[in-house]
């Protein structure tokens, strides 16, 4: 019988972390304060990372989760040498804004081991890294680059919406035998929804029908699948019935499951929290019209974010996130 129970994302990433460095022996751990705290009595409540998700892990797991400084070019190295040496890892990068200091082990090394020894050497390691804007991080700890990994062949890209799917697909990235980038909105490490007690897998490159609707569809990921269906309840008050599709996985890319979606409704709106240039909004768009051109009854829509950096005002940023009433009014453009 599956026991399930309310627990946060937050929790749902430990937990998925817990139980399979718990089965695994060979996993290790790399990131910054995740076990910090060690060696000045501190070892019962080590702080887990900036924002606490790898809390514990260490009083469980000891000298397999290691403290590194704020130097991402030498931790995340070493978990690449590491990995590709068959130790399954994960590293931590606080923020996704900072992935630029390691960006050449990622795009150069670790994204291009398999192609370049012909299939022979495998990296099974997991970058976790926060996205997204919404705690007053300022421009240098609030954007949402996912696109730009998703761009690099070789790396694979995840952003779940939800702490079930969370659990999962961090179980199914550890597990991957090809480097794998965890994006995790810190807007969404609180919100909470039934996960199971048991370890479970989600598949990479198969998207969810978030709520089922036929008259529009709307494609996207991370925390706008949450500002997405509360748009969509809004329009069903307006006799709008509309269909919210959540990639979870931006690479591999369940582009099926999205032009299914919107052959049946023949309308879509792409959301995407990131800038507006080349973001995974505009990607769907351009993968999507080529194909069901003729089937189209409205101009598709983009809803990004603007092309500017991340504003510290909370008034401002509040401005600069999509908004529900923006996703609602992308929506009624299309009719």
């Amino acid at each position: 019988m599956t026991m399930t129970r309310m627990i946060s994302m937050k929790l749902a990433i430990n937990e998925a972390m817990d139980q399979e460095m718990m089965q695994d022996p060979n996993i290790i751990m790399f990131g910054q304060d995740t076990a910090g705290g060690v060696g000045t009595g501190g070892e019962v409540d080590c702080w887990g990372g900036v924002l606490g998700v790898t809390k514990g892990l260490y009083t469980k797991h000891g000298d397999r989760v290691i403290d590194a400084p704020p130097t991402e070019m030498a931790y995340v190295g070493a978990a690449v040498g590491a990995a590709a040496c068959g130790v399954r890892t994960i590293a931590e990068v606080p923020f996704i804004d900072f992935m630029g200091v390691c960006l050449d082990q990622l795009m150069n090394q670790a994204a291009k081991i398999r192609y370049m020894f012909g299939g022979k050497a495998e990296t099974p390691l997991v970058v976790r890294t926060m996205v997204g804007a919404g705690i007053n991080g300022a421009a240098q700890h609030s954007q949402m680059l996912t696109s730009l990994f998703t761009h690099i062949p070789g790396l694979k890209v995840v952003c779940p919406s939800n702490a079930y799917d969370a659990k999962g697909l961090m179980i199914q990235a550890i597990r991957d035998n090809d480097p794998v980038v965890f994006c995790e909105h810190k807007n969404l490490y609180e919100t909470e929804c039934d996960v199971p007690e048991e370890s479970y897998t989600l598949p990479f490159g198969k998207a969810r029908i978030a709520r089922e609707g036929s008259d529009v569809s709307i494609i996207t990921y991370g925390q706008m699948v949450n500002r997405s269906i509360d748009a969509a309840k809004q329009l069903a008050t307006k006799g709008i019935s509309v269909e919210v599709v959540d990639l979870r996985t931006l690479s591999p890319l369940d582009i099926e499951t999205v032009l299914a979606s919107v052959a049946k409704t023949q309308r879509f709106v792409a959301v995407d929290e990131a800038y507006p240039r080349c973001n995974i909004a505009t990607d769907i768009v351009a993968q999507v019209v080529p194909k069901l051109f003729g089937l189209l009854k409205g101009a598709p829509q983009v809803v990004s974010a603007p092309h500017t950096p991340v504003p510290f005002s909370p008034n401002l940023e509040a401005l600069y996130i999509p908004s529900v009433e923006q996703i609602c009014q992308a929506v009624e453009r299309t009719f």
